[in-house]
């Protein structure tokens, strides 16, 4: 069966959707591993490394479409690539399915199985293709090292001759998988660290990072089976941005993670939260492709609201994105070795 790996056309996207050590290991399986010439120039990957592995490399790897049985991406095509999808094929990447209908239509159109990795399951069996999970962590410490070079300060508190420099203070919102990494590599910068989450279960979890978790009372809140945050009604998420509010205030940095699956992320940070900051605060928003949890976040852009700065930063795993493309390659290589036989490769269940 033959693999083709195209590179990645979405604005910004450094990652490529297999690594060397996947192809080497695709190979042994009795794969063929077409590969564009320029899909790793972002994550730092050479051509003799893939050659090395075993992959054909093609400057025009679009033409090699017609002979794809799976195609391997990061993020989703443009209807245009998937027109040049022979029937049949097993197209495997990032969809976004609940705001791409119309890119789901046309998969279905030309009978392409088109596998969203959006929809993994989070269960035991599963972890080891969870992209999400492995690309969100990344994610959350790309956030805070961000963070600590935009502001105008140092995270640890430093006792020098001239004075005592206090920690700078941060508040994260949303701990999940990115919450909880930015969490930790925010203490480990020696940063003063708040959290909120409206799933009191993470409690526990924060506190175990050596952050503080804040309590609001916001009613009846938890989460899905699959460990996701429960959509708020407007009168919690109006008693949700007053407990916040003075933690807002006080932060130099926030850090916003939360997501609904399925729906538009959650607005809670309000200009006005954002109006009472000290002058040279960081608010990044991680959930700005969604919808966003910021008030005048923009993606991939940074806005001075009232002399603080907003970031909209929606693919911070692209800021590492060599380590990126490693996990998510683990992770399709886990992903196919789940369908794979050597008899019959890749046989999705009906």
């Amino acid at each position: 069966m033959r693999v083709v790996v195209p590179a990645e056309t979405h604005p910004g996207e450094r990652r490529v959707a297999l690594v060397p050590a996947g192809v080497a290991l695709l190979k042994s399986w009795g794969f063929d591993i077409d590969l564009a010439s320029t899909a790793a120039n972002g994550a730092g990957f050479s051509r003799s490394e893939y050659e090395d592995a075993g992959a054909s490399l093609s400057e025009d790897v679009d033409a090699r479409l017609d002979d794809a049985d799976i195609v391997l991406r990061v993020r989703s095509p443009s209807s245009a690539s998937i027109a040049s999808l022979p029937f049949g094929t097993v197209h495997v990447s990032l969809l976004d399915p609940f705001r791409s209908p119309e890119l789901v239509q046309a998969f279905a159109d030309r009978q392409v199985s088109a596998i969203s990795l959006e929809l993994i399951p989070r269960i035991s069996r599963a972890q080891k293709m969870d992209v999400l999970s492995s690309q969100a962590s990344l994610a959350g410490y790309a956030a805070v090292v961000t963070a600590a070079h935009e502001i105008p300060k140092v995270f640890p508190m430093m006792m020098t001759p001239a004075g005592t420099l206090p920690p700078a203070r941060v508040l994260v919102v949303g701990a999940g998988v990115a919450g909880l990494q930015a969490i930790a590599t925010a203490r480990r910068l020696g940063a003063r660290v708040e959290a909120f989450d409206t799933r009191p279960a993470v409690a526990e979890e924060v506190r175990s990072l050596g952050a503080r978790f804040l309590e609001i009372d916001i009613g009846e809140s938890g989460q899905t089976d699959q460990g996701y945050a429960k959509a708020l009604t407007d009168a919690q998420l109006a008693l949700q941005r007053e407990g916040l509010a003075q933690a807002v205030r006080r932060s130099d940095v926030v850090i916003t993670t939360a997501q609904v699956f399925g729906r538009p992320a959650p607005r809670i940070v309000t200009e006005e939260m954002t109006e009472g900051m000290k002058p040279g605060s960081i608010v990044i928003d991680m959930a700005v492709e969604t919808g966003g949890n910021v008030a005048g976040s923009v993606d991939g852009e940074a806005r001075e609201l009232h002399g603080v700065k907003v970031l909209g930063l929606g693919n911070l795993p692209s800021e590492v994105a060599a380590h990126a493309s490693e996990m998510f390659s683990a992770n399709l290589v886990n992903f196919i070795g789940e369908f794979s036989a050597k008899e019959a490769p890749l046989e999705l269940p009906e």
